[in-house]
């Protein structure tokens, strides 16, 4: 089994809670993952820091920093812990850490490494592009800019990055080209994944790997971005972008399989439909999803 053999590369895609949930369930299933961290989040704190100092937004990374944590620690805490009065209202104590590595040494990927040894996070993370980017989206015949506008948009035909082809560290291009599994997902599907995967290099890097490909599926639609979707509307947004799955897992509450099954016989997949998200219904369970890792990936 190639995604927790400890042998072969585990690569996943996406920003935010989504990519935090995935990669965390990685671990606990017995990989060592690789994510990749979109940089195209302009709102909140990240905005504010890409707004006052033109880094890249560190929101997305330090939630993924928290999640590969080997475990709870005062740095863990210090991370996670947000101002809630005075100048830095709003700001997480971790992204203004992460910013002023970044600063500090020129270097946004090596400050996230910084972190990571930090936090004392296992994997690794990189990010999407050596610069941030901003995120657009073609919706009804009109141009939307900025990830927190496309998030509120419904009714979405595209997304893009401005500059259309931002670098990719060559790290990122080929750990995709090599690895043994690519999981995308879950997250929001324009503004988190696809806001990884509409990169031409990592879209070519994915269609050149030969590693098997996992797409883990929202647990509900979002009020805008994903209004009225099923799981086959989310596959065929993937499959536009590049990213054929090979399985996918999705929770058997949440969405609509519309005509899931047989899109997926016709382009080859494997639609596992089984338990994924916590009591509450709005998270993903990190140990359900990591034991279907384990059992199908």
């Amino acid at each position: 089994m190639s995604l927790t053999n400890g042998k072969e590369l585990v690569v996943a895609l996406g920003g935010g809670h989504g990519l935090a949930a995935s990669l965390r369930s990685l671990v606990l299933a017995g990989a060592d993952p690789l994510g990749v961290v979109s940089v195209a989040d302009d709102g909140g704190s990240s905005g504010r820091i890409r707004a006052d100092f033109g880094l890249e937004p560190p929101g997305d990374v330090r939630k993924c920093l928290v999640a590969l944590a080997a475990h709870s620690s005062i740095w863990t805490s210090v991370f996670d812990y947000r101002f809630e009065s005075g100048e830095l209202s709003g700001h997480s104590l971790g992204n203004l850490i992460i910013a002023g590595l970044t600063e500090v040494t020129g270097d946004f990927t090596f400050a996230i490494k910084l972190a990571q040894d930090l936090i004392g996070a296992k994997g690794a993370l990189l990010p999407s592009s050596t610069e941030p980017v901003t995120l657009a989206a073609k919706v009804g015949g009109q141009v939307v800019i900025g990830q927190v506008n496309v998030m509120r948009s419904s009714g979405i035909e595209s997304v893009y990055t401005i500059p259309e082809s931002p670098p990719v560290p060559e790290a990122v291009l080929a750990a995709i080209k090599t690895a043994g599994t690519i999981v995308a997902g879950p997250g929001s599907l324009f503004t988190s994944v696809l806001a990884v995967l509409c990169v031409p290099g990592i879209q070519s890097a994915v269609k050149e790997s030969f590693g098997q490909k996992i797409y883990v599926v929202n647990l509900r639609q979002q009020p805008s971005e994903t209004l009225d979707f099923n799981i086959s509307d989310h596959i065929r947004a993937l499959v536009e972008y590049g990213f054929v799955p090979d399985l996918i897992l999705a929770d058997n509450a949440f969405m609509e399989l519309g005509d899931s099954l047989s899109f997926c016989k016709r382009i080859g997949a494997k639609l596992v439909v089984h338990q994924l998200a916590d009591p509450s219904g709005r998270v993903h369970d990190p140990i359900l999803l990591a034991n279907a890792f384990k059992e199908y990936g």
